[in-house]
């Protein structure tokens, strides 16, 4: 190249125009001043913008820059306020590398932070220079999209696994199970709060590679994902996985192992397809009589099995906690009955667990009374049933309880409803509920706690959960997000998730069933619950105490001293209470003939003969919709 050729060229380049900065709109979270990913701004002519993880959108339309231009607002769970004649919305003056900030009232409970996979994570941030957390911000392992998550800590690192996967290069991805890892915060990870920074397993072309492809055709699914330690102390890694066909017909289920040379998935064995209960869903071990057992969450851990290789390979030794006779089946079901004709729950061998359809079921059949239902979730305040569908259930620090995060099928938008609920036991009992996360017509499936991410000592937990349109009738699918992960945090020390809790009684008095730890027997395991109530002040509660006098328990909602303990053993509203929820109950007070013996009870009669009721009632409780509340064997 001549030197005249060559100053022309850097001349050339020198006059280029530089690339129009775009105008930068942040949303932010009022509460927390945190950006809201996931929210659509949309023009007059519905060009349409979403907020990336760090809750920004670039604009830059050509034709539309220097002038006031209106960006409706809406997002799920968030709300933007209404103008004048209703528009949800703004204009904002819109120039080149200008910006404005939108700030969203949140909705939901929990918080959203951020997308974990998929394409253009951080796509906005980028174009507008804003800093990120992530290593690969726009495309890692070349994943565009992941159906649910199941990981497990192993090895030291956090292992994450998930179902069908898209690609860039063609409409059809991994169907056989892509993986990655990451960093414990504590070993220089990511804080949660901002981020997972994930390492794929990659093949040669770049793109997540197939870590379970088991022979046969179709896709490859894996759940139950669980670490254990064999005899020799060796930590090993497990899951159940099935092979697919014709969408969502299984027509092999065994158990893999994975492969520390290789970091690939090896095959086991195969369970026969009738095994009545099985590993599956999100598992957690628990130590029972000396002996730990893994768990499976699904998400109600119903099914379990000792924490040990040969264990988890042999389907006849899982156990269900079930009331059908041992043997029987949900085609033909027995019910389990006690002396005095009352469904008896207890661990089996060779049975099938009854989740709330299958209990439904056997309700409509008339084989169970509705008093007889293990899982009765419920909304805390209507009463209305919720019918868990997927989930997880994890011990919490902070609670000193298990906490359940789910999915609800059905409700106001179908599984998009995602609920907490507290519970004594892993069994529970699972009562009272409340909406955490709610969608506009658009599922957020297959919910899945992070226990490994826990901060503050199980104060603030963070789950995940599928964001797609498929099993909605929304046609809209968000761009970039749909069928993707989305993280959200939750502060348990928000008053709205203090819920009701058991009061068991015992021996003459109430206790609240607070485990003593993860593997503790509950104070009251072996006594029935009377009641709910609260375990801290809540709106407009009474504190109720208890005197104990001579061999009796009189209830006081004043906090004397002389006459009773110097802590509430629980918080109710008072008798009179205005608009009370529909799920309280008037607690009465009884009065033995003899004037020594008292007893409290949400009923209007007394079950022994010349007990005297109080006309007026003590207070208001919770109250127990099940005859079930004993959970000796946990």
């Amino acid at each position: 190249m001549t030197q005249a050729a060559l100053f022309l060229m850097l001349s050339l380049v020198a006059a280029a125009p530089a690339a129009p900065r775009p105008f930068t709109i942040e949303v932010v979270d009022e509460q927390t001043g945190r950006g809201v990913p996931l929210v659509e701004l949309k023009t007059v002519n519905d060009i349409r913008l979403v907020t990336d993880s760090n809750g920004i959108a670039a604009f830059g339309e050509p034709g539309l820059m220097d002038q006031a231009v209106f960006f409706n607002v809406r997002s799920h769970g968030y709300e933007f306020p209404k103008d004048g004649f209703g528009y949800r919305g703004k204009a904002l003056a819109v120039c080149e590398g200008g910006s404005a900030q939108l700030k969203l009232k949140r909705i939901n409970i929990a918080e959203r932070l951020y997308r974990v996979t998929g394409g253009g994570i951080y796509r906005d941030s980028l174009l507008v220079g804003h800093s990120n957390p992530l290593r690969q911000p726009v495309l890692n392992g070349k994943v565009l999209g992941s159906d649910s998550v199941v990981n497990a800590v192993y090895q030291g690192k956090i292992y994450w696994f998930w179902g069908d996967t898209n690609r860039p290069g063609y409409p059809l991805g991994n169907f056989n199970v892509p993986g990655a890892t990451s960093l414990l915060p504590a070993d220089g990870g990511l804080d949660p709060k901002r981020g997972v920074d994930l390492d794929y397993f990659v093949g040669d072309d770049g793109f997540a590679r197939a870590e379970a492809q088991m022979p046969g055709s179709g896709p490859t699914w894996i759940d139950g994902l669980v670490a254990i330690r064999d005899e020799s102390g060796r930590e090993r890694m497990f899951a159940g996985y099935a092979k697919i066909r014709n969408l969502l017909d299984v027509y092999e289920r065994g158990l893999v192992e994975f492969d520390n040379i290789t970091q690939r998935f090896k095959k086991v064995t195969t369970f026969p397809l009738d095994s009545p209960a099985l590993l599956g869903g999100h598992p957690f071990l628990k130590v029972v009589d000396g002996v730990e057992y893994v768990y499976f969450a699904r998400p109600y851990p119903l099914v379990r099995v000792k924490a040990d290789p040969e264990s988890l390979a042999r389907p006849e030794r899982y156990e269900a906690f079930t009331c059908l006779m041992k043997g029987s089946r949900l085609d033909t079901p027995k019910i389990d009955r006690a002396e005095d004709g009352s469904a008896r729950y207890t661990w089996k061998t060779d049975t099938p667990a009854l989740y709330a359809t299958e209990q439904a079921k056997l309700i409509q059949k008339e084989l169970l009374k509705p008093d007889e239902v293990l899982l009765a979730l419920q909304d805390a305040d209507t009463g209305k049933a919720v019918a868990a569908h997927g989930g997880s259930v994890y011990w919490n620090d902070s609670l000193k309880r298990w906490v359940m995060i789910t999915v609800e099928v059905g409700g106001t938008s179908f599984l998009g409803e995602v609920w907490f609920a507290a519970a004594d036991s892993p069994l529970g009992p699972w009562v009272y509920a409340r909406k955490v996360v709610t969608h506009d017509n658009y599922s957020f499936y297959n919910p899945k706690q992070h226990p490994m991410l826990d901060q503050e000592g199980g104060k603030r937990i963070f789950f995940e959960g599928t964001y797609t349109h498929t099993f909605s009738s929304n046609t809209d699918a968000t761009p970039r997000y749909d069928y993707n992960q989305v993280m959200y945090q939750l502060d348990l020390a928000d008053p709205r998730l203090n819920l009701p809790v058991a009061v068991y009684r015992q021996d003459g008095t109430f206790v609240l069933s607070q485990s003593r730890g993860k593997d503790g027997e509950p104070a009251g395991a072996s006594a029935s619950v009377a009641f709910f109530a609260l375990e801290h002040p809540g709106i407009k509660t009474v504190p109720v105490f208890a005197r104990k006098t001579e061999g009796t328990t009189k209830l006081v909602l004043d906090a004397n001293p002389d006459e009773a303990d110097s802590s509430p053993m629980f918080h109710a509203l008072p008798a009179d209470a205005q608009n009370p929820p529909a799920t309280t109950a008037p607690l009465y007070e009884f009065t033995s003939p003899d004037g020594k013996s008292r007893g409290y009870s949400t009923e209007t009669t007394w079950p022994e003969p010349g007990y005297h009721r109080t006309e007026a009632a003590f207070c208001r409780v919770w109250r127990n919709p099940t005859r079930l509340g004993s959970f000796a064997h946990p």
